[in-house]
């Protein structure tokens, strides 16, 4: 079964020098996907100016997989660390209970293109910290680049959740086919780009969740790029 949320369904928000959309949004209550979709509770893509600046703010129960696809983004948190995301970095942070974080475009001419994403973690009160990779070009060219998994298998970000987070880079034509195990779904968000998924055609900005179904398979229409995630089964009692 595939459920679809569409680049224009999702929330809007502009500001003075940022625009942000949310794929899912607290406040349709009347969206199924309101609360996310499984594990996954945040997928925003954020477009920030020159000087553009996130005030502090926290994420007490989800795991922040933050990928700049343009620009520079730096960060800084309550308890002092800060640095620079580039493009082509992933990073991973673990933010911990009542630990701040604000972020700014980095660079004073070039606008910065950033997307996070929220995952619920297997528990509670798990110590705050950060880890950052740079995934180039090439290994995710032409086939599916697992950036972030619970065990850091390939050299990817390690994460809290039982859940495997893919990007690709696709030229027109080609094919990947993703094979889900019994019981765990995914969610296809296309970064830039046109791609059939089965029957279905996802264009820029739209998103599909996948249940229910053995594998992902999709062809690239255009050049394209993908983000996918392969989520497991919620623990009892998690946040």
């Amino acid at each position: 079964m595939i459920t679809l949320r569409r680049a224009k369904e999702r929330q809007h928000e502009r500001h003075r020098k940022q625009e942000t959309w949310l794929t899912f949004s607290p406040q349709d209550l009347a969206n199924p996907l309101a609360d996310g979709f499984g594990t996954l509770e945040i997928l925003t893509e954020d477009r920030l100016l020159p000087g553009a600046g996130v005030p502090r703010h926290s994420h007490d129960h989800a795991e922040i997989v933050t990928y700049v696809r343009e620009g520079a983004l730096a960060y800084e948190d309550s308890m002092g660390r800060s640095g620079v995301i580039h493009a082509g970095e992933f990073q991973r942070m673990t933010p911990g209970r009542d630990i701040h974080h604000s972020e700014t475009n980095a660079s004073r001419t070039d606008d910065a293109h950033v997307f996070h994403i929220g995952l619920r973690p297997w528990e509670a009160d798990l110590d705050s910290g950060h880890e950052q990779k740079r995934f180039s070009a090439a290994q995710r060219r032409g086939g599916l680049c697992v950036v972030a998994s619970p065990d850091a298998r390939r050299g990817s970000l390690r994460i809290h959740q039982d859940a495997l987070m893919y990007s690709a880079m696709l030229d027109p034509g080609q094919h990947v086919v993703h094979e889900l195990s019994q019981g765990r779904r995914a969610w296809l968000h296309l970064v830039q780009g046109e791609v059939s998924l089965d029957d279905v055609v996802l264009v820029t900005g739209d998103g599909a969740g996948i249940t229910a179904e053995r594998a992902v398979s999709l062809t690239a229409r255009e050049e394209a790029e993908i983000l996918l995630l392969d989520l497991g089964v919620e623990r009892p009692g998690s946040p």
